[in-house]
């Protein structure tokens, strides 16, 4: 459904009363999630040791699992978890030691990414670098071949996503804090990781094993976060607009996809899905997110996506400013001259 500046902020103002955490809510989320996820972790690191290589595959639902923990941090990073500012940035740096990635840097980066999330002239931070057609068609032939194998799936996804978690963000650069905080933030927990991996090395019999137990588990959460985030900005019914006609409250969620998912994935997901809400407003908390779309018909109206659905936004890869949507390489390669801005 169409998203008017008018129903946006009347949606705006009904998602404010759903941001009040809840303490009960957040321990039991918590309590759901971490002591499963370090059982598989225990007992992968015990296949490992024991060469019970079948063991391994426990890295399917503990990936999952990493994946609902990657969300709480998340929430962490935008003060919505908890009501203590302290609570939230205590919790948040201690599961950062699980999902790999530092805490206060990703915080700021998200942030921005908030801030500027559909607007053309502020693209590049914490964001799926997205071209317009006129940009792609000005570039050399190495770099349209270059950006079409970045925007592959398979190079952005696959490849990509589990490579910017493991080796990425063990670096401090395009974090969006100054270099020296970042580097401050990234070293200390690279330190925390390498103490970590030290300290389960006798249990499981070396450092080969506990990596052969984490560094799967990491990959599985990786695929499926790389591609949640991938469709919930870059769907069929999403919204780009220059600064002077970008506004937050309209661009926000119409940019941002509702992925219906079964409820089973929208659990281990943390509500992710609800990506059009989470935008409208970040101080929602996860565990409210459902609570406030059934609260208001329209929020479940908007930018619809269904699984099967979201198999088709793989192929969108640059915004026509003509037509103003997403496209493909073949429809920008046979498409008409497009209107220069």
């Amino acid at each position: 459904m169409p998203l008017t500046a008018t129903l946006a902020r009347e949606l705006a103002r009904h998602c404010r009363a759903y941001r009040e955490p809840m303490t009960r809510k957040a321990i039991g989320q918590l309590a759901t999630t971490v002591p499963p996820f370090l059982l598989l972790v225990g007992l992968m690191l015990w296949a490992a040791a024991e060469a019970w290589w079948p063991g391994l595959l426990l890295a399917l639902p503990a990936g999952g699992l990493l994946v609902r923990l990657f969300t709480i941090q998340h929430d962490c990073g935008h003060g919505s978890y908890f009501r203590s500012r302290a609570a939230n940035d205590r919790l948040g740096r201690a599961l950062s030691l699980l999902t790999a990635t530092p805490y206060d840097s990703w915080k700021r980066a998200h942030a921005l990414h908030h801030a500027t999330t559909g607007d053309l002239d502020r693209r590049g931070v914490g964001d799926v670098r997205t071209l317009t057609v006129r940009e792609y068609r000005a570039l050399p032939w190495a770099g349209r071949l270059w950006y079409r194998l970045y925007r592959n799936p398979v190079a952005l996804v696959l490849v990509g996503s589990p490579l910017n978690f493991l080796v990425l963000q063990r670096l401090p650069n395009g974090m969006g804090l100054p270099w020296r905080a970042a580097w401050r933030d990234v070293a200390a927990l690279d330190a925390a990781l390498a103490l970590a991996v030290a300290a389960l090395a006798p249990l499981a019999g070396g450092v080969a094993p506990v990596l052969l137990a984490l560094v799967p588990t990491v990959c599985v959460a990786a695929w499926v976060g790389g591609w949640l985030f991938y469709v919930q900005h870059q769907h069929g019914d999403a919204v780009w607009e220059r600064g002077g006609d970008w506004d937050f409250h309209r661009v926000a969620p119409s940019g941002s996809s509702y992925y219906v998912l079964p409820r089973a994935l929208q659990w281990l997901t943390g509500n992710v899905g609800l990506h059009h809400v989470h935008h409208l407003d970040s101080r929602v908390p996860n565990y409210r997110l459902q609570e406030c779309l059934e609260g208001h018909d329209a929020l479940g109206r908007i930018n619809r996506l269904t699984l099967l659905g979201s198999l088709r936004c793989a192929r969108l890869a640059l915004w026509d400013e003509g037509s103003r949507r997403l496209v493909t390489f073949a429809e920008a390669c046979r498409g008409a001259p497009v209107r220069q801005s």
